[in-house]
């Protein structure tokens, strides 16, 4: 009896492991105009609304609390015109056959061969079956001719169970006796061991498909592309539940609810309700927001299932090592009060500083992929390009509760946020406008919360003080406001066509509270930790996790009825101002009701 088949364990994404992936969207040429001229027109539109809301609309008798929310709207202006332009336009980089001979992927060949592919299963404490099933998966992806395909378990946990699976794999085993530097630091560590010319990179639980490496190395081609990044799909989402089994036993009403389910799909199609309750699809930021970087050579690194060309990384690396030893010393060396003799010292120091620093491939970071891709993108000595591949070859697995994904997101937001401190592209020299402009849009992003926080406030404010951050709800108001709100949508729809983003948008939102304390942890200088986001179900009650957003959503319930009575009563005359606000709160409490549900969600893998 095979003893490794009786104990590979059932798991719990086995039922979904039949699911195909989405495919890339095309948009045509006409879609990307009219989207082009609706983004123009809502730029115009937002601007006219901010002259007149700085011009024309503060409320005098409460100018601090206008004042406040005027400045939230302008930065959430800035925050749309980003996004606008990041839409802007498709321009995938066109695909080539697979390398058959080093020579065709380098010029700096002295001897032509085949071309070697080291594929890194980088692992640290995942369970050892979750990534046999991973490196079988590797196994199985067609070898294009001429290529020497190898792959690579690097386990941080220097596991005896690990190092056995990948024997009986026949893979190679790679371990080392520290965690320096995390993945980073094991990547590294894996390079030290092999020589492959483009190296694999996959997390423990990616399972590539079959035509990974022919659908990714022929980009390699040409000799200034540093890497490829393919998308990344979690394909173990919620599947949720259709409209009319919802309507019929999630809200008892019987057969009648399932008949008028019935009714409405046949109308508009399926509906799944609590579908990708957490949000994991991440179609929208990989077939939308980081392929279209790709128009700019601007589409960053995201780890996992991208492949990148060795001498890149190592080039790059030693430029860091060089520059920093000579910055460090000659720093020092201002400390010498004999003009004559600091250049004597510098060399010495410069020595003694190089003998002590260790070259680092991948910066030691959190976010080392986006990092070290900023450390290409602005190498002024080499054009180094970046290709994003639209189609999915590879599928994941997603956090399954909150507590997993408030650990994955934070970890990107922190992350982010600290390069954006330590190390600001926007000030960094060799990148080009638009790759400035498209880092700093997602370092942008995570600064959320500066304007969130107040657009979740001021109706509650409204609803317990009557006071108004606006002079008048009045015909003027709307005539400036609506038809921005209105174009923006439809610019937005337009350019995204048949991509979901409803989740996202939510999300964007209800995350106020993790960005926040991202955002002040790097303030704080508190160094942020690289966590292993668990693969499967955590157990506990995560209503904890959401405490801020279920003070908000209290507060504005309580702040909503309470005016309302007020209304009633004929004590409170602001009626016009209490609807906008309570439809304002409406879409407050909607948002934020979604990482509520995410809370008491019961994943799959539990």
């Amino acid at each position: 009896m095979d003893m490794k088949r009786e104990k590979t364990p059932t798991w719990y994404f086995s039922k979904f492991e039949q699911r195909t992936p989405p495919k890339a969207c095309n948009p045509s040429d006409e879609q990307m105009f009219l989207a082009q001229v609706l983004g123009t027109c809502s730029i115009f539109l937002g601007l006219w609304y901010l002259f007149w809301r700085w011009t024309d609309s503060l409320n005098e008798a409460a100018l601090g609390f206008s004042i406040g929310l005027a400045i939230a709207e302008s930065l959430a202006f800035i925050g749309t015109i980003l996004f606008t332009f990041n839409l802007w336009r498709v321009k995938d980089t066109p695909w080539r056959s697979a390398p058959s001979r080093l020579s065709e992927i380098s010029h700096q060949v002295s001897k032509d061969g085949d071309v070697i592919v080291d594929v890194f299963f980088p692992t640290y404490n995942e369970d050892e079956e979750l990534v046999r099933l991973s490196i079988q998966d590797a196994k199985r992806m067609r070898i294009p001719d001429g290529v020497d395909a190898r792959i690579h378990v690097l386990d941080d946990g220097n596991r005896d169970i690990m190092c056995k699976v990948a024997k009986e794999e026949g893979v190679n085993y790679i371990a080392r006796d520290d965690n320096i530097g995390f993945k980073a630091g094991n990547i590294r560590n894996g390079m030290a061991y092999t020589e492959g010319h483009l190296m694999v990179i996959f997390d423990a639980d990616t399972r590539p498909f079959p035509a990974f490496l022919e659908r990714t190395l022929g980009y390699f081609r040409d000799v200034d592309v540093a890497w490829v990044q393919t998308p990344q799909w979690f394909f173990d989402y919620q599947a949720g539940t259709p409209l009319p089994v919802w309507l019929e036993r999630g809200l008892y009403l019987g057969v009648v609810g399932r008949y008028v389910g019935l009714g409405v799909e046949r109308l508009v199609g399926p509906i799944a309700m609590n579908r990708d309750v957490l949000g994991n699809d991440p179609t929208m930021f990989y077939d939308v927001i980081l392929r279209r970087r790709n128009t700019y050579n601007a589409s960053f690194c995201c780890g996992a299932g991208s492949v990148h060309r060795r001498e890149a990384i190592v080039q790059q690396a030693l430029k860091r090592y060089v520059t920093s030893t000579l910055e460090k010393s000659a720093a020092l060396a201002d400390y010498v009060p004999e003009a004559n003799l600091k250049g004597l010292y510098q060399d010495q120091l410069s020595l003694e500083i190089a003998r002590r620093t260790e070259v680092m491939p991948y910066l030691f970071h959190v976010s080392e992929d986006i990092y070290t891709g900023i450390y290409l993108h602005a190498d002024q000595e080499k054009t180094w390009k970046s290709v994003y591949h639209p189609e999915v070859l590879s599928k994941m697995l997603s956090p399954q509760e909150l507590l997993s994904w408030s650990i994955q997101r934070f970890k990107y937001a922190g992350g982010t946020l600290d390069i954006s401190r330590s190390d600001n592209p926007l000030r960094k020299k060799g990148l080009s406008f638009w790759q400035k402009w498209m880092y700093g849009a997602t370092m942008y992003s995570y600064l959320a919360p500066l304007w969130i926080v107040p657009f979740l406030l001021a109706p509650i404010i409204f609803f317990f003080t009557g006071i108004a951050p606006i002079a008048a709800y009045d015909g003027t108001f709307y005539m400036h406001l609506l038809p921005f709100l209105i174009v923006n949508r439809l610019a937005v729809m337009a350019a995204t066509w048949e991509v979901p983003s409803l989740r996202g948008e939510q999300y964007y939102l209800a995350f106020f509270w993790q960005n926040l304390t991202a955002i002040w942890e790097v303030l704080c200088r508190q160094p942020i930790k690289f966590h292993v986001t668990p693969k499967t179900g955590q157990t506990g009650n995560n209503i904890a996790l959401v405490w801020p957003q279920l003070t908000i959503i209290g507060a504005s319930i309580v702040g909503a009825v309470y005016m309302g009575w007020q209304v009633f009563l004929g004590i409170e005359q602001h009626v016009p101002a209490y609807l906008v606000n309570l439809f304002w709160t409406f879409n407050n409490c909607l948002a934020l009701s979604i990482i509520v549900r995410a809370a008491m969600l019961r994943g799959e893998g539990e």
